[in-house]
């Protein structure tokens, strides 16, 4: 269970009156409403609210069945099917409008500096944090939601009401503030609620997650008739205290908990990250699986690709600047030497390689092509949708790539990322086509690049739009090992893979 997971299991527990124990001397809640009901009808009576005609009270009958009364007219009806969970017996159910003012009034001088608080200005999450700009009340005080020290705000737009923007404003300039209109805000009616404990209420899944909406996907805003409807759940006034005092001090050891869990999971994640760089590196040397000498070596491979690539520059799949092969070689010194246009010099390479194996460049093997131009309706293979983050889009041309083909970033922050193409389809404008001779075995090649994946990220070249380092890609030296070792080498780094899931 992570940070977030614990704290709403705590709101939860927290309004269904099992996070602190019920004192049988504390005032019960049924008076916290009488004294609700008398300051309503005292604000009525001055005309500073409406009278309230959908008024309720609920209660448990003789039955045990919960019931609910209008005030207005009179009428009873059971409610047991809306409960959603047993509280004390010294607790009371009311509907959320009939205990808070949801439509406070806010006034004050124009001269007066006031907090102004734009939605980027409020934060999300569990605690009561915002920041805010001083400016005149005159020019802040239409067309904004007005705020008084004291009233709870909430966010009524989703994503944010999801995220819990919400929070009790404390003391600021003027003691007034105008905020974003995708606010609303609640005021108590005297000391009757603690406003943290309406706020833990208004962060409570039980709140958050049953909300009804309306509007369209990405702009849509809580239902006004939700929120004055949601059945709310009242502790005695003391109890309330009790409450918030635990839940703040749990949530300090909930954060030192996520904190410790956050530094685990990315140590974990360093950790896996390391072993599995560790396992491409043996395999890369030749160390992650023994040398068989009836394997041969791999020297007869370097001339099977050669013709490889001479057949496929006849046929126009490759480029003429593909048959430009390096020589590398051990010299009697022990040293590596590269034959470069008739001259010989001498080269530091990265590892030590088994005798059986020959050292060649990337380029070698490996090659960036544009894929085959084409007209007609087909799936854009975009890094997006590879990833399974976005849906298929249609195009009607491009640059097009078979089921199996690998393509490779050439721009963008993950240049040097490969992909093996999961269905026929144009390659997205980030990606180039990758092709490795089928004289390798291309797990192994795959399994190369992927080991310098973070070297290729970070030699990138060009500001505005970063491009693969095609000059480092294609002189990186690669040992190649005899195919069959090439497969064994293959299958072993598949086998630890699944082995550090």
């Amino acid at each position: 269970m992570n940070g977030k997971q614990l704290k709403n299991s705590i709101l939860q527990w927290a309004i269904q009156g099992k996070l602190v124990s019920q004192d049988p001397n504390d005032e019960p809640a049924s008076v916290l409403l009488e004294r609700i009901r008398a300051e309503k009808a005292k604000l009525v009576k001055e005309k500073k609210i409406k009278k309230d005609k959908n008024e309720s009270i609920i209660y448990r009958g003789d039955d045990n069945s919960y019931y609910e009364k209008f005030l207005a007219t009179g009428e009873v009806k059971c409610i047991d099917d809306e409960i959603p969970f047993e509280i004390p017996a010294t607790w009371e159910w009311a509907r959320f409008s009939t205990i808070i003012n949801m439509s406070p009034t806010v006034s004050a001088e124009d001269d007066v500096d006031a907090a102004f608080m734009p939605m980027a200005l409020i934060n999300a999450g569990y605690g009561s944090g915002y920041s805010y700009e001083t400016k005149k009340w005159s020019l802040i005080k239409t067309g904004f939601t007005k705020i008084a020290v004291g009233d709870i705000a909430y966010a009524k737009i989703t994503p944010c009401f999801q995220n819990r923007k919400s929070f009790i404003l404390e003391d600021v300039p003027g003691k007034v503030a105008a905020a974003t209109t995708e606010l609303n805000v609640l005021r108590l009616y005297g000391q009757t609620l603690y406003a943290w404990y309406v706020l833990y209420f208004l962060k409570s899944d039980y709140f958050i997650k049953e909300a009804k909406y309306k509007g369209t996907a990405g702009q849509q805003r809580v239902l006004s008739s939700y929120v004055q409807n949601k059945l709310f759940p009242i502790p005695p006034y003391n109890e309330q205290y009790r409450i918030i005092g635990k839940v703040q001090d749990v949530f300090s050891i909930v954060d030192k908990y996520e904190k410790s869990q956050q530094g685990l999971d990315k140590l974990n994640a360093l950790i896996f990250d390391s072993l599995k760089k560790s396992i491409l590196q043996e395999a890369i040397q030749g160390k992650l699986v023994p040398q068989i000498a009836e394997e041969g070596t791999a020297q007869e491979l370097l001339e099977q690709i050669r013709q490889e690539k001479q057949k496929l520059v006849k046929e126009g799949k490759l480029k003429k600047s593909a048959l430009t092969d390096s020589a590398i070689f051990k010299g009697d010194d022990n040293k590596y030497y590269e034959r470069i246009n008739e001259q010989i010099v001498e080269i530091e390479l990265p590892f030590e390689y088994p005798n059986s194996w020959v050292v060649s460049r990337l380029k070698d093997v490996c090659q960036l092509t544009d894929g085959e131009k084409r007209t007609g309706k087909g799936i854009c293979l975009d890094a997006k949708y590879l990833r399974g983050k976005s849906p298929a889009t249609i195009i009607e041309k491009g640059k097009f790539v078979y089921t199996g083909d690998n393509i490779i970033l050439v721009d963008g922050e993950n240049s040097g990322e490969v992909f093996t193409v999961p269905q026929d389809g144009y390659m997205g404008s980030t990606f180039k086509q990758l092709w490795l001779s089928s004289v390798m075995w291309k797990p192994y090649i795959l399994g190369f690049i992927l080991f310098y994946k973070e070297e290729l990220r970070n030699s990138k070249r060009g500001a505005a739009i970063p491009h693969l380092n095609k000059e480092l890609f294609y002189n990186l030296p690669i040992g190649i090992p005899p195919l069959a070792e090439q497969q064994r080498i293959a299958e072993r780094i598949t086998e630890l893979s699944q082995l550090l899931k």
